[in-house]
């Protein structure tokens, strides 16, 4: 498991860290990689607290469990930093990826991660702006794709638009391309 990537993803039901999870797996398969992505949830409501995981590798994945130590940490709803749940297993390497409006050098400081790398980006607003719903996850996925090196946005943005074509109106589908390139271009680093 040396080359596996494990991202933990933190939102709320209704959020879509059970959907980005899923449509970051299924991408990176479609891009020649092992991945599986699957949600861990309690009770089945909107507004519950959910996780969800992704593990992508260049080889088979045989773990098949909730991510306990992870590489990157998505956060849907900075509500859950209260929580203390997000920080937990982090690496010292570990990247945080967070959805706020504040700046990543505040989200930092809350979370009292000196060491790690941190980095902010308004999801919800784009989301808002782009698509007409509050739903983060593809323009987080975005922030994901500036922030590594998983995949290239032009090629996450070709997947996206035939995933959705024929689910979703033209113009959804083109509001959640529009929300996956901004989130890439405006997420933004603690200094």
């Amino acid at each position: 498991m040396g080359n596996t990537l494990e991202i933990r993803w933190h939102g709320r039901g209704g959020q879509g860290a059970k959907t980005g999870a899923f449509m970051l797996a299924e991408s990176m398969i479609q891009q020649g990689k092992f991945a599986q992505g699957f949600p861990d949830y309690g009770p089945e409501r909107m507004g519950a607290p959910i996780r969800g995981y992704n593990r992508i590798s260049d080889e088979p994945v045989r773990v098949h469990s909730g991510v306990q130590a992870p590489d990157i940490v998505i956060v849907l709803d900075p509500t859950l930093i209260a929580t203390g749940s997000i920080t937990a297993g982090l690496k010292p390497d570990s990247v945080l990826i967070v959805n706020s409006h504040e700046s990543p050098e505040a989200i930092k400081a809350e979370l009292g991660v000196d060491g790690n790398r941190v980095f902010t980006v308004d999801a919800t607003g784009i989301a808002l702006e782009e698509m007409g719903r509050p739903i983060p996850n593809t323009p987080m996925i975005g922030a994901l794709l500036k922030v590594t090196d998983l995949a290239e946005i032009d090629k996450m943005s070709a997947i996206l638009t035939k995933k959705f074509k024929g689910k979703l109106s033209d113009k959804m589908v083109a509001g959640n391309v529009k929300a996956l390139k901004r989130a890439y271009e405006e997420v933004k680093e603690a200094k």
